[in-house]
This record gives C-alpha cells, structure tokens and sequence, in this order.
C-alpha cells in the first residue's frame, strides 16, 4: 500500500526515526487489548507536532491509505487495531502538558498524555481532572477522547464528554481546525467538539484538548455493602438515587468477581457474600458525613447483611484499586479473556444481572458481572480460549443474547467501551436502520476517502461479528 515514494514523503514528514515499517515495529501495533483481532499495519508514523499530522493526512488522503490514531491501546472494541492496513499514527512525541490555567479552570493538553498524569498535575495545584478509567496509568488522553472513556467516578461527575472544553483537530483532507475554547457558553454553530469526542479516530485526528477542572473536594469515605442476593443489591442502587444523593462511585460485584479479584488481591474482600456494593462519596467534611450515614442506613434496610465503612484512605484504596483491578484478575483464569459493557436503566440492573447469568448456563460459559451500578453499566466478562473455535462460537451468540436483552430493557450496546469493529455489527440494534444512516452521512461528510480508521463504527456485515486476521 505505501509506495517507496510515499515513503520517503513520510519520513521527510516526520524523519526518518520516526518512521518505522519493520516486521517488529509493525507487529507490536497490530492488535490492542482486544482479544481476537490482530491486523499488521503498513508502517507505523509518530509525528512530532500538529504541522506533521496535517501534511501525513494529506498525504494519505491523496492515496486513500488508511490512518489509525493510536495512544495506549487499551481500548476493548478493536477500536485501534488497524484492520484495513494503512499506518497507525503514534503520539508519543505529542505528550506534553501545555498549560493549567488557573484562572479559567482549564488544562490543555496533547493527546499522548497519560491520563493519570494529568489527573496528578490538577491536583498539584489543588483542582480535579474526575473521569478514571481503570487503564488510567497507562491510557492516554486521546484515546480517552476519542473512545468518549468512563469509570468509577462516572456516576457523580459524568464521563469525558463532560471535560472536553475545545479540541485542535485536523481532518482527513489536511485542514487544521479549532472547535470550542475556555467558555462557560458558547453557541457558535453545531457542537464540533461534542462530535468528535466518541468518534473513535472515524472523522479526523485529534491534536490537542482544552479540559475543564474542578476544585478538588475536601473529604471522601468509601463503604462496602455485602448482600445474599442480587435483588437486595440492585435495589439498594435505585434507593440511594431515590434518596437524593449521588454517590462519586456505585460498583457492583457478583460473587465470581468477587472471589478471583481476592484471589489476585488478597485483601481480604468477603467472598462468601453474592453481591457487593462499592460506595464512595466526596465532598465538604459535613456533607460527606451526612451522606455515608444516609446511605449506611439505606443499605441495613436494603438487607445487606454487612455495611463497613473504611477506616483510612489505604484501605478505601486498596478497595478502589481491587475494583480496578477485575479485568487483570479474571484475564489470569483463562488464555482469552472477553469484557464486554452494556448499560440498563438503574431500575433494570437486577433484571439484566439475572438475564446475563442465564444466558451463560444456555450457553455453558462462565461470564462474570461486575460494573457501574449506580449509571447502569455492567460489564459481563467471559473467560475462554480463542483456540476453542466451538466454544468462541457460544461466546458469540451469547454475547449477541446480552447485547440484545440490553436493548430490550430500555439499555445499549456499550456504556463507554466504544463501538470499533468488535461491536458494530450490533449497532443497529440500538440506532436502527435510519440512525446509521445518519451517522454514515455525517462520516461521508468530514472524511468521504474513507480513510480515517475505517472498518470501525460501521459493520460490514449487520448483526455478525467478524473476526479479523490478516
């Protein structure tokens, strides 16, 4: 796909360093945390400023070569695995922190910056950066904004939408635009910078964000409510909510999560238990106090059988960082490991729970829940074998079966895993026919080479999950 010609474009783009068409520079971009899908990349690019990516996309646009923009690749929807070839773009040179404007509560940033590093240099200067996703020490800003991330404290403070003030981005033609600013209101035309944020890399190339902060809060308490069963729990989430108060952090764990997280932990988390409830509230010192007292109280008449509230930050950490650690522990049990994120209504949380479960006896598969209870996303998670073609068949269907009864309890196919190849066949059951549709036009319209990230969002055949290899 690239010429020699093109080629030395590139590298007298970006320089020769920076240009990298080995075998093993190739392959170490040829998946991400995606299990089954892995695709060799052309070359793999890292430029060194917004200049550079422009000139590159003009570049490829001219020979319609495909460009994935890549951070960490911790995302789970093959979202940055490059399935049609092309190059994958690399920001580990555009990784600085450009300015924390105290004045405006803002920070702007390049897109490979690791997000726990610019949540550290908030709070430096005494502000907060809240979305958390779990690959937060390793995931980078950009492909935060471009997967639109989430995590524990997602039910309080929203996701990353809610933090993307203004983006510098260049389409696929070259053309550098600036969308948004360090404005309280702003209604100049359509809403650029809402768009481009969950875009997943499908319309143009992120360059830098302008992120809006907040003060840091004064206190927070974490609490941890054990139930027998997972009605119990389900309830006590819409009670809490119903009760007026939202929590910074509402986690749910079945007992299966539960049991391998303790076993990769060893913390000293109560296995024994059906269902847990992670509580973590912040706030002023007054607020926080009065809040846990509501919400202990809430939970003893929910039927949870033990409500413990932690003693000192080291141990609400450990509890934060078991939660966050799910997916590494339950990736030990099996050579493959599949999780998923579909998102209900509060209300429905035990129904899909329940649902969820039978369909993993239908299918003779161990799926274990765990998630986002107070916002309504659960990620059920399959431990299997990508060389058990017949049992990735049931992983399949099965998924398709969750995917489907999501929909059908008022819910969707992803909460914030995205959509990328992995999930887009199943697009049109959330959005229909015609919401597809306008999606493709609006794609057509800022990138109608085709060129950025394709084969993403936009299923290539409806309702089947491919497997890509190349």
């Amino acid at each position: 796909m690239i010429s020699a010609q093109i080629k030395s474009q590139l590298m007298n783009i970006v320089s020769p360093e920076n240009y990298d068409d080995s075998n093993a520079g190739r392959l170490v971009y040829s998946y991400d945390a995606t299990p089954q899908y892995q695709s060799m990349p052309d070359a793999v690019v890292a430029p060194r400023c917004t200049d550079e990516v422009s000139r590159i996309l003009k570049l490829c646009n001219t020979h319609r070569i495909p460009v994935v923009p890549r951070g960490s690749g911790t995302n789970l929807c093959a979202g940055t695995c490059p399935t049609e070839g092309g190059i994958v773009l690399l920001f580990k040179h555009m990784n600085q922190i450009v300015e924390i404007d105290e004045e405006n509560l803002t920070m702007t940033v390049q897109p490979g910056v690791i997000t726990l590093d610019l949540i550290q240099a908030a709070e430096e200067k005494g502000l907060f950066y809240p979305p958390d996703p779990s690959s937060m020490k390793i995931s980078t800003i950009g492909g935060n904004i471009n997967e639109n991330s989430g995590g524990l404290r997602g039910l309080k403070y929203g996701v990353t939408r809610d933090y993307v003030m203004a983006l510098e981005i260049v389409l696929a033609n070259g053309d550098i635009i600036r969308t948004g600013g360090k404005l309280a209101k702003d209604v100049a035309g359509y809403d650029l910078t809402r768009l481009f944020v969950g875009s997943e890399g499908t319309l143009g190339v992120i360059t830098q964000a302008t992120l809006k902060l907040i003060p840091a809060p004064e206190t927070k308490k974490t609490v941890l409510a054990l139930y027998e069963d997972i009605d119990s729990a389900a309830k006590t989430v819409s009670n809490i909510i119903a009760s007026k108060i939202i929590p910074t952090t509402l986690e749910f764990l079945d007992q299966p999560t539960l049991q391998v997280i303790e076993d990769f932990a060893k913390i000293g988390l109560p296995v024994h238990a059906k269902a847990v409830l992670l509580i973590e509230q912040d706030g002023t010192e007054e607020t926080v106090n009065r809040d846990i007292s509501v919400i202990e109280e809430i939970c003893k008449k929910g039927n949870a059988v033990s409500v413990q509230t932690a003693k000192t930050e080291a141990e609400a950490e450990d509890l934060r960082n078991a939660r966050r650690a799910a997916l590494s522990a339950l990736a030990r049990l099996k050579p493959t490991t599949i999780l998923e994120d579909a998102t209900v209504p509060r209300s429905a949380i035990a129904a899909m729970v329940k649902a969820i479960n039978r369909i993993a006896e239908q299918y003779d598969l161990t799926i274990c829940t765990f998630g986002h209870a107070g916002d309504g996303n659960l990620h059920p998670t399959c431990t299997t074998d990508v060389r058990n073609s017949e049992e990735m068949e049931r992983v399949e269907r099965a998924f398709a079966d969750i995917f489907k009864k999501a929909v059908e309890l008022g819910g969707t196919i992803t909460g914030e895993h995205g959509v990328g190849e992995m999930k887009a066949p199943y697009l049109e059951l959330k959005l229909g026919e015609a919401g597809v549709n306008a999606m493709r036009a609006v794609k057509q319209a800022f990138d109608p080479n085709n060129i950025m990230n394709p084969g993403k969002v936009f299923a290539k055949d409806s309702r089947k999950r491919v497997v890509v290899s190349k």
